[in-house]
């Protein structure tokens, strides 16, 4: 094996062996795992309790939809951008980054894991508007619907691995997922089309992967074409995972010339 083969073959191995070594963390962790299960079924309940009164079978479906994937944007946005930071406060942050391999080879494994949890939230919310409210969601496009999932959750992944990466250099940098949860709900439009906010916008939302995974998701959902949406969403997840990657690098050398890196 050439020597470009053997340095794929062990990146593989410490994503495989990191993304479950952090899916046995998360399923002992309180806050990550239990509550990233529960958490989006309240809002899950009161978006669908909400879209109801239309009285609309379109507006249940159109909502069943957008809260399932409203959950794992808010598992990711939280739980991602404070990764890092309970390294750091479980003293193993340095460990993490002194690692014979690179960060993002490191940290990707646990907003893997993230995603993961995600999805099984992503199935319950929809398994639970079947069961409370009876909203019967047809496929037209199984395979594609699929796809379209995936891809969305891989993309968000990356965007989670983006955000845990700032934390090494900022310690505020957790605060940044907070911050940005309940507006991600308006701008990927997952309850609220985008057509109804101003066109600057829908600029920003079609910077963020979801918005695209959304759609996607929708169009297999009603049968039309979402390869496009599909592809535009793989290409930010892409894009944001190598941004996070160059960034990585470069904010854990300011952290050393700074001496923040095992600040609590």
């Amino acid at each position: 094996m050439s020597s470009r083969g053997v340095a794929i073959y062990r990146g593989a191995r410490v994503l495989w062996v990191g993304w479950v070594l952090q899916l046995k963390i998360l399923a002992v962790s309180a806050f990550d795992g239990i509550l990233n299960i529960i958490y989006p079924l309240f809002f899950a309940t009161t978006a669908l309790l909400m879209f109801r009164q239309s009285a609309d079978p379109r507006a249940l479906v159109y909502a069943g939809l957008g809260a399932a994937v409203m959950g794992t944007w808010s598992a990711m946005a939280t739980s991602a951008s404070g990764a890092l930071q309970g390294q750091r406060w479980q003293g193993t942050l340095e460990l993490l980054v002194t690692a014979p391999t690179r960060v993002a080879l490191a940290v990707l494994p646990i907003t893997g894991a993230l995603a993961t949890v995600a999805l099984y939230s992503l199935v319950a919310t929809l398994v639970w508007g079947r069961v409370l409210f009876g909203i019967e969601i047809p496929i037209a496009s199984p395979a594609a619907f699929a796809v379209a999932l995936l891809v969305t959750l891989g993309a968000l992944a990356t965007f989670g691995f983006l955000l845990a990466v700032t934390v090494v250099r900022y310690r505020t940098g957790w605060a940044l997922g907070n911050l940005l949860e309940y507006p991600g709900w308006l701008l990927c439009g997952f309850l609220v089309p985008l057509d109804l906010f101003p066109e600057w916008v829908r600029w920003i939302a079609r910077a963020l992967p979801p918005t695209w995974g959304m759609d996607a998701i929708r169009a297999a959902v009603a049968g039309r074409d979402p390869w496009f949406d599909v592809a535009i969403c793989a290409g930010l997840g892409i894009g944001y995972a190598a941004l996070g990657a160059v960034l990585s690098e470069r904010l854990i050398d300011s952290a050393r010339r700074h001496a923040t890196l095992a600040l609590t």
